[in-house]
């Protein structure tokens, strides 16, 4: 158990967290909320209804001319049109914005270890570049992530978004450019296991917000905040 004040990369909304009763734990260099003190049974909640935060996680951006062919040659696996991701061999999402944009999230154990490496080539290769490749943009700061998950997650989103989240419409792998609770953001269906799944992305400076909107959404479905580990643990 750690303190997050301990670490410079942690949750915009940690105190939020805290208050919540949850349990930091160190991973990959960040304090994250790995569990809930105040949780009866966070593996049912998950399944049910579970919003975790994850925001010390690592993510990486790049955008421009080139981008999406330049990724491509280096290794990630792009996803085949805008509005959709695509799963990486290290675990990681990768979510196309946009004909060349690219959004990688880190997997849920903490790696981040494409993002990190395309990074490295991208600046090891010098300025100007050789070849039209892009640039990276920095992701950790900009962005909010949460993961909403469960039977209900679907249902929640429907009070908050105007876009139909529900399976039978937006499938796994797709991205919503979209409105959430009154606030521009980004939901892509990433299913964990055998449950449903949104990686919920938005402004960092509204993290509190945010956070207090999906908990308020959730209450009426028994749903609740849930740490890392259960999350993990749908898609062990």
């Amino acid at each position: 158990m750690v303190q997050p004040t301990a670490y410079v990369r942690r949750s915009f909304a940690w105190r939020k967290l805290q208050a919540a009763g949850a349990v930091f734990e160190e991973v990959a260099g960040a304090a994250v909320a790995v569990r809930y003190t105040t949780a009866t049974d966070e593996d049912q909640t998950a399944r049910r209804l579970g919003i975790a935060e994850l925001s010390p996680l690592p993510r990486h951006g790049f955008k421009g001319l080139g981008t999406v062919d330049w990724l491509g040659a280096n290794g990630l696996v792009v996803p085949k049109e805008p509005n959709w991701t695509a799963k990486q061999p290290d675990g990681s999402l990768a979510l196309r914005l946009a004909i060349n944009e690219i959004f990688l999230l880190g997997d849920l154990k903490g790696h981040g270890r494409l993002g990190a490496e395309l990074t490295d080539k991208w600046q090891a290769a010098g300025t100007p570049p050789a070849s039209v490749r892009g640039f990276p943009l920095p992701r950790q700061e900009s962005h909010t992530w949460m993961l909403v998950a469960g039977e209900h997650s679907a249902t929640l989103f429907a009070k908050i978004c105007g876009v139909d989240l529900r399976p039978q419409h937006f499938a796994d792998g797709q991205i919503a450019q979209t409105s959430v609770a009154k606030m521009s953001a980004l939901v892509a269906r990433a299913d964990q296991g055998r449950t449903l799944a949104y990686h919920l992305l938005c402004d960092s400076a509204s993290a509190n917000y945010m956070w207090d909107c999906l908990l308020d959404a959730a209450a009426e479905f028994g749903g609740g905040p849930v740490g890392l580990r259960a999350m993990q643990g749908l898609a062990a």
